[in-house]
This record gives C-alpha cells, sequence and structure tokens, in this order.
C-alpha cells in the first residue's frame, strides 16, 4: 500500500502525525497513564485526564470529546483509535450521576461522530471495528412508578459488552444491557436490545439473528 503513495503525500502524512504527536506530548501530563506515542488531532476535549489510562499509539481524531469523570475510568488500550467528533461521557458535565467508566482493547476503533454513553460500564475487546454514528447507551431511566415524574425515578444500569473481533455498522445503537458475542458483525442501522451469540450476522432493526456468519460463510465456499 506505502508503495502507491507518492513521496510529497508521505511528507504531509508525516508533517500531520508529528503536529499531533506534539500535542500528545502536552496532553499526557495531564492523564493517569500513557505509555508510549500518543495523537492528538485539533480541538479535542479532554476533561479530568487522571482518571484516563492510555496505552501505546492511542489516537484521538478531530473534535473529539473525552470525559474522564467517572468511577473506574476510561482505559484505551495500544493502537486505539477514537474517530472524529466522537463523544465518550460517563458522567454529567458537573459531576452529577457519576458514571462507571469504560475499558477499550488494543485495536479497537470508534468511527467518526459515535457517542459512547459510558454510565454504566462499557466493556470493548480487541479489534473491535466501529463505523461512523454509532451510539451506545449503558443506562435506562426507571419509569414504572407513574405517581413520579420519570426524571425523579433513577436510572438503572447494567452495562455493555463488545467481545473481541467484532465488525459493528454504521448508525448502529446498543442498548443497556447487552453483550456482542466474539467475532459477531452487525450490519449498518442496527437496534441491538438483546444479547448476540458469538459468530453471529444481525442485519435488521429488530435486531434478528440472520445467521451464523462462519457457517455462512463455509456455505459460500
Amino acid at each position: 500500500m506505502y508503495k502507491e503513495i507518492g513521496s510529497f503525500d508521505k511528507l504531509i502524512i508525516l508533517k500531520n502525525t508529528g503536529i499531533k504527536a506534539f500535542r500528545g506530548l502536552f496532553l499526557r501530563f495531564f492523564l493517569k497513564k500513557a505509555s508510549g506515542l500518543l495523537l492528538i488531532g485539533r480541538h479535542v476535549q479532554v476533561t479530568h485526564g487522571r482518571k484516563i489510562v492510555c496505552g501505546k499509539n492511542v489516537k484521538f481524531e478531530d473534535y473529539s470529546e473525552i470525559h474522564g469523570l467517572c468511577r473506574d475510568g476510561l482505559v484505551f488500550g495500544d493502537n486505539v483509535t477514537i474517530g472524529r467528533g466522537v463523544m465518550i461521557r460517563p458522567s454529567s458535565y458537573y459531576g452529577n450521576d457519576l458514571g462507571k467508566g469504560l475499558v477499550m482493547g488494543e485495536r479497537s476503533s470508534i468511527g467518526p461522530h459515535g457517542y459512547v454513553g459510558c454510565s454504566g460500564k462499557i466493556t470493548i475487546g480487541k479489534n473491535v471495528m466501529m463505523g461512523p454514528k454509532c451510539s451506545l447507551f449503558a443506562e435506562n431511566h426507571n419509569f414504572s412508578d407513574e405517581s413520579k415524574s420519570i426524571k425523579e425515578q433513577g436510572v438503572n444500569q447494567k452495562g455493555i459488552t463488545i467481545e473481541d473481533d467484532c465488525w459493528i455498522g454504521s448508525n448502529v445503537i446498543i442498548l443497556d444491557g447487552v453483550t456482542i458475542g466474539k467475532g459477531s458483525v452487525i450490519a449498518a442501522g442496527t437496534l441491538v436490545s438483546k444479547d448476540v451469540p458469538a459468530g453471529s450476522l444481525v442485519m435488521d432493526k429488530r435486531n434478528r439473528c440472520i445467521s451464523d456468519r462462519v457457517k455462512r460463510q463455509e456455505a459460500a465456499e
């Protein structure tokens, strides 16, 4: 692939990477831990950095917002990428309803303009790919008591788990309490409201499991 990139384009890539690395050198002093190279895009907002741990070669792309205020902190493994305009929010800006936080495994990524509401604990495994505009909501409002307003009834937080080697397509919504099993593929636009078995292919808005991904591929061969 690199042989197809001209020298001038390589220089542009090196320049942009160098600028991001320079920003990372400054930011790392405000984090709990940063193990290696940290690449920070333009207009990135990071708050409560003492709750954030970064592995090697972590990338926060332009306009992403990383809010660290939570009980368990935010942990980003080696080679994690947080895409342009992604918001990661475990708690409110002002410290109300303190959330639990997020763990992302090695080589996982969240695509541009995603939203990660990690009030309940969100655990993302290794080699997980998320397309643009995915939303994760690890919290639900209680509403069973009609004598009280919904706002007064509080929330429950079961958490979300996405196991290793999953591909989450663009505009997927994942709700609280869901576990997506290892090696699963969730097609674009799907609303995931219940657990997905390992190796599944889910491809409609009703969260219907169309097939076992591995068996389907073997049959085609």
